[in-house]
């Protein structure tokens, strides 16, 4: 039986140990994903907002249609290949705006979508309505984005389209608010929607830069210079009245078929189609850390073995896991010293041997007790021991003859009645 039995099994230390260690990767892992900021569905103007201003039903789309979709918070993501969706809020810096475009020239193409609305979420309204979901918000006016130092040149402004129609081609549908529509005008810019109306707004458009783009050439609505085949830009495209893709235009099924239509023209064709939606700019950036660093190559394959040899460690604490530690052999202080010195000589097999010395020590200390001649021989002073005791006890036994019977036994049990017999002499006399 064990006399030290362990205060857990095996299988609670592994469940503690094992929780432990989830939730410790659990949290690490949130942190440096960025999950602590909240859920994406804010109701903010983005790929992951479900309120009227996001994107979240084109994203839900193109997945449907075979797209790979995915959301970029890092600079290093929006460097991805593929089509990028960049929705900026009205107060972004167009310097920033400028170097992710220009970034991107020779990756892949981008469409750009300007704001509009000022989306209010209901959640922060004093009075919440009831039945509202998480993400959705209500229309609390219009804000023309500034972005001075991207795009200078195209002037943008809002106007009502009367009858709310829009015209592209051999495509056409209906916005859902035609009292606020945003468009823009330039140079450069060659129409791809225009308002429903004599001399038309332009409503989306892509940049005549002298790139080759002849599935967007296909669809503009005014003939463009082809541009250089080999000059290895990719389109940029802008979005100006966003209820064109956004999920309040969505909700109408022209729209929706002319955006994938536009996404296809985009991207020019390229295998997979891939598009990723920028939300750094609507304020969920994710800068670079230790933990993503750390997941990162080259630092990758140093993180993999030191998880590796945490495993291990654990693995042979689990293994070496047990009952309490037992005491120690050898204890410490005079009483220790004395029981490991008698257990040291019972295992030895010589504990006889000890049998003359206790003899001759306590007969030493009887001669200092009784003031006998210290320099005596070992006959002389037993037998003045035995004169000592014959005066004070005439019935005990003599000295000379306990101590001889000890120095005579062998026997763990005689030693020990031989020298329990001496002890009590000693102490007859002592007294």
């Amino acid at each position: 039986m064990n006399p030290n039995p362990p205060p857990f099994s095996r299988r609670a230390v592994l469940a503690l140990v094992g929780l432990g260690t989830a939730l410790f990767l659990a949290l690490t892992y949130m942190v440096g994903a960025g999950l602590a900021h909240g859920p994406l569905n804010d109701g903010g103007s983005h790929g992951a907002g479900k309120g009227l201003t996001g994107y979240a039903a084109l994203a839900a789309l193109l997945e449907r249609q075979g797209w790979q979709v995915a959301m970029a918070r890092t600079p290093a993501e929006l460097k991805q290949p593929g089509l990028l969706v960049l929705t900026p809020p009205a107060g972004a810096k167009g310097e920033d705006l400028a170097r992710a475009v220009e970034a991107r020239r020779h990756i892949g193409p981008t469409v750009v979508v300007t704001p509009k609305w000022l989306p209010v979420p209901l959640q922060n309204l004093q009075v919440p309505l009831k039945g509202a979901r998480p993400g959705w918000v209500t229309l609390g006016g219009t804000a023309l984005p500034g972005w001075k130092g991207f795009l200078d040149e195209i002037a943008i402004g809002t106007a009502p389209l009367p009858g709310g129609r829009w015209t592209a081609d051999r495509a056409a549908g209906q916005l859902p608010d035609p009292r606020v529509v945003l468009s823009g005008r330039g140079e450069r810019l060659v129409p791809l929607v225009e308002g429903a109306v004599p001399s038309g707004p332009i409503l989306a458009g892509f940049i005549a830069d002298g790139g080759h783009y002849p599935a967007l050439d296909a669809m503009a609505l005014v003939g463009s210079d082809p541009g250089d085949a080999n000059s290895g830009v990719y389109p940029l495209v802008v979005v100006f009245e966003p209820d064109l893709i956004d999920n309040y235009g969505l909700s109408r099924s022209d729209n929706a078929l002319y955006a994938l239509r536009l996404f296809d023209a985009a991207s020019g064709g390229m295998a997979p189609r891939s598009v990723t939606f920028d939300i750094s700019f609507n304020g969920f950036a994710r800068s670079p850390n230790l933990l993503t660093l750390a997941f990162t190559p080259p630092f990758l394959a140093a993180t993999l073995c030191l998880l590796l040899a945490a495993l291990i460690v654990g693995w042979r604490a689990f293994l070496r896991f047990g009952g309490g530690a037992a005491e120690a052999p050898i204890a410490f202080g005079k009483a220790a010293l004395v029981a490991n010195a008698g257990g040291l000589v019972r295992r030895s097999g010589r504990l006889h041997l000890l049998a003359a010395p206790y003899a001759a020590m306590v007969r030493d200390r009887l001669v200092r007790a009784l003031g006998l001649p210290r320099h005596a021989d070992g006959a002389a002073s037993e037998a003045a021991i035995d004169r000592a005791l014959a005066v004070r006890a005439p019935e005990a036994r003599p000295f000379s003859v306990a101590a001889a019977a000890l120095r005579a036994a062998r026997r763990p049990i005689d030693l020990l009645r031989a020298a329990q017999d001496l002890h009590a002499l000693e102490r007859m006399l002592k007294e």
